[in-house]
């Protein structure tokens, strides 16, 4: 079967099923429901970028789905897809409000300590002083407080370089070792003069 060539319903999921022409199945599927369904996920906040992706979670969830011998096809597989899409996608949104809210809620109940630490940083005469002090913490800290102040990253890209399994982890061993470097900070003269002008 040549990938120009149309699939009912039902030739469809016998194909995927069996894994015959499985590349001509999939493809199938793309020409016929893609465009329909990312403009569908478009009328609910999805970007282009995302609805494609979630387009290709669809597919293959919908795959898997019709390999199982209790799949019946009570609805039109276009049907189908768009309910698995609009799951998919609705999903995301909600994991991306709680990680928003908990970000907004740990920004917000922030100590003033980390704030005049952030000061600091901030400031460019201060950096020599502050990089001699990072040097005294241990590795896993000073990597943690230069990615964030001085590379300005993200807790999701600051995951990428560190061994840690989420960004709450991150989040977590942040605050600990500013807690340790704001005392250090609070006992180095220079420092403390500073604060104090």
């Amino acid at each position: 079967m040549k990938a120009e060539e149309f699939y009912t319903d039902e030739a469809l999921v016998a194909a995927i099923r069996e894994g015959r022409n499985l590349n001509h199945a999939i493809s199938f599927l793309y020409r016929q429901h893609s465009d329909k369904l990312s403009s569908f996920l478009m009328k609910y906040g999805a970007s282009e970028e995302q609805a494609q992706d979630v387009f290709q979670d669809t597919v293959v969830a919908y795959i898997d789905i019709a390999k199982k011998d209790s799949y019946r096809l009570d609805a039109k597989i276009g049907t189908f897809l768009a309910a698995i899409a609009k799951n998919i996608w609705f999903n995301e949104l909600k994991k991306k409000e709680r990680s928003t809210a908990r970000e907004k809620l740990y920004e917000k109940g922030r100590d003033q300590v980390e704030e005049d630490v952030s000061h600091f940083i901030q400031e460019r005469e201060m950096k020599q002083e502050l990089h001699g002090l990072l040097a005294k913490l241990d590795e896993p800290c000073r990597k943690v407080l230069l990615l964030f102040y001085f590379e300005n990253l993200s807790m999701k890209e600051m995951l990428e370089h560190l061994p840690y399994e989420n960004e709450q982890v991150v989040r977590n061993k942040k605050y600990k070792c500013l807690q340790a470097f704001t005392a250090m900070v609070k006992n180095h003269p220079l420092m403390a003069g500073s604060r104090n002008s």
